[in-house]
């Protein structure tokens, strides 16, 4: 082994670039058969160990954001969810709501295609380098209860606000006591223009009122989320029921 080579694997673990030593030799050779500059050589190796970074770090943040599954807006399937609006989800999917502190908000029925949509905003938002987290909204109030049981709220909301998209799934499926409603207001105000959410309901905007127990936070609530941010309604039946026939269904 020459004393270069030795340098080169010496630099590469005091720079813990492991990549480096991986492919400078292969990647050396290339170098020699094509008449790289050594400018062109040394930009390779490292594009590299960057794109493997980066790959490495996004894996981690998406399995940081504790998701229910690997959905990919690439998978979705618009055949069968035509009310979504192809041109949106594809912005939706550049993150560039996120600069802007945008909310987006998912409503319709179940197995439309909402967690779905949601998750996959969320992988891309992890994939070009933001901090992301998934929970249900009961799910994110138990959090928070937990938080003000311990004389933490405030402390946790503003950890919370560290992270660039929180995702709060399933608003509506189960109806929130006053103390929770109380909870779960705080989390969308101390986010409002700070930082995004998006939010998967069941129910249109009208019957909020039901699962907060109270119209008045509920219209607090949808003033801050609708202010800045994307809405949309999906529309039809089940994704997840395509193959059952009605005789199946009613049997069930």
């Amino acid at each position: 082994m020459s004393a270069a080579v030795k340098d080169i694997e010496y630099y590469a673990r005091a720079l813990r670039a492991p990549r480096v030593a991986d492919s400078y030799r292969s990647l050396g050779d290339r170098a020699r058969e094509a008449g790289w500059s050594h400018e062109e050589y040394l930009a390779a190796v490292l594009s590299r160990e960057v794109a493997e970074r980066e790959a490495s770090g996004a894996a981690l943040r998406i399995r940081a954001a504790r998701f229910p599954g690997h959905k990919l807006l690439e998978e979705f399937n618009f055949d069968h969810q035509p009310a979504a609006d192809r041109n949106l989800v594809a912005h939706l999917g550049t993150g560039a709501f996120l600069e802007e502190a945008k909310n987006v908000v998912l409503l319709g029925p179940p197995g439309t295609g909402k967690t779905h949509l949601a998750v996959g905003i969320g992988i891309r938002a992890a994939r070009a380098g933001h901090r992301v987290l998934f929970d249900t909204a009961t799910g994110w109030v138990s959090r928070l209860a937990e938080a003000h049981d311990r004389g933490r709220l405030p402390q946790e909301l503003a950890k919370l606000r560290r992270y660039k998209l929180l995702i709060v799934d399933e608003v509506g499926y189960i109806p929130f006591d006053q103390d929770s409603a109380n909870l779960f207001f705080q989390l969308v105000s101390s986010r409002y223009e700070h930082a995004s959410l998006v939010l998967t309901s069941n129910l249109a905007f009208s019957r909020w009122g039901e699962v907060f127990s109270d119209a008045t936070v509920a219209s607090a609530m949808i003033d801050r989320i609708v202010h800045h941010a994307e809405v949309l309604n999906l529309t039809g039946s089940s994704y997840r029921l395509r193959n059952k026939t009605r005789t199946q269904l009613q049997a069930q």
